[in-house]
């Protein structure tokens, strides 16, 4: 059975390995070009035209030319980061799932070279307190080494993790979590109830389903953990960590579309 739902103590023993191209051997390598321009924190373009999203990641955002949209605290100095990192340097794209999407972006890993192996993009941000961990249900590779080095810089209180904006938010206070509708966050607490109600499972927080934090796992999703063997409704009772986009429907939720968005810190 390949582990999805992430395992903090697991995650602790097995993700040493380097910020490398051999940290993730799952992935497709190409050739990839020269980094002419970085958009953002998590967006490089190529001398191919080719822009390529650096997959598996969420940085600090910026406008972009998007009326009304707010400058995320520290969305500069990602970008500054990654600029450092780099601007004008030939880099490899190793792919581990959905290759383009909507925008026409490559979703890639990036591997900078250098004089000895290629150093990975990814793991500079997260390690570095630039970006999150932030994946998708047709994108899952290479996320256990990710999760190690966010869990590092959030402990070290680098780059945005000193930043409230970014803090993780308790299960117990679905006030606060109102207050953050429409974002992305972390949110950690208990799992009270696991309950499947028809083709959906929800993890509940608290006592009051509507009125408390609940993650929502769907039919779609409650295939992929089947497919890994990870019955949900074992969550019942644990510790973890959920991470998404926040939205108020009955209350706080989540809508967990894959196994990686959950991190199981303690059971039971």
């Amino acid at each position: 059975m390949r582990r999805t739902i992430v395992s903090l103590a697991a995650a602790l023993v097995t993700g040493l390995a380097a910020a490398s191209a051999e940290a993730c051997e799952t992935l497709r390598m190409a050739p990839g070009g020269l980094v002419v321009e970085v958009v953002d924190g998590d967006t490089v373009r190529l001398d191919s035209g080719l822009v390529v999203r650096l997959i598996g990641t969420q940085a600090p955002k910026l406008p972009l030319g998007r009326d009304g949209f707010p400058t995320w605290p520290l969305a500069p100095e990602a970008k500054a980061e990654l600029e450092a990192f780099a601007l004008n340097k030939t880099v490899l794209l190793g792919y581990g799932g959905e290759m383009v999407d909507r925008y026409e972006r490559a979703l890639a890993h990036v591997f900078v070279e250098t004089d000895g192996e290629p150093l990975w993009a990814q793991y500079h941000m997260v390690q570095n307190g630039w970006a999150r961990v932030y994946s998708f249900p047709d994108n899952r590779q290479c996320l256990d080494q990710l999760y190690v080095a966010e869990g590092r810089a959030r402990a070290e209180r680098l780059g945005i993790w000193a930043d409230p904006y970014y803090s993780v938010r308790a299960a117990d206070r679905p006030d606060l979590l109102l207050e953050r509708g429409g974002g992305y966050e972390l949110v950690e607490g208990r799992v009270l109830l696991a309950d499947r109600s028809g083709s959906r499972v929800y993890l509940n927080f608290g006592r009051f389903w509507n009125e408390d934090f609940t993650a929502v796992i769907e039919a779609p999703a409650l295939r992929l953990f089947a497919s890994d063997g990870i019955d949900p409704l074992t969550l019942e009772g644990a510790l973890i960590r959920v991470r998404g986009w926040v939205d108020d429907r009955d209350g706080p939720r989540i809508e967990v579309t894959h196994p990686e968005q959950i991190e199981v810190l303690a059971r039971q």
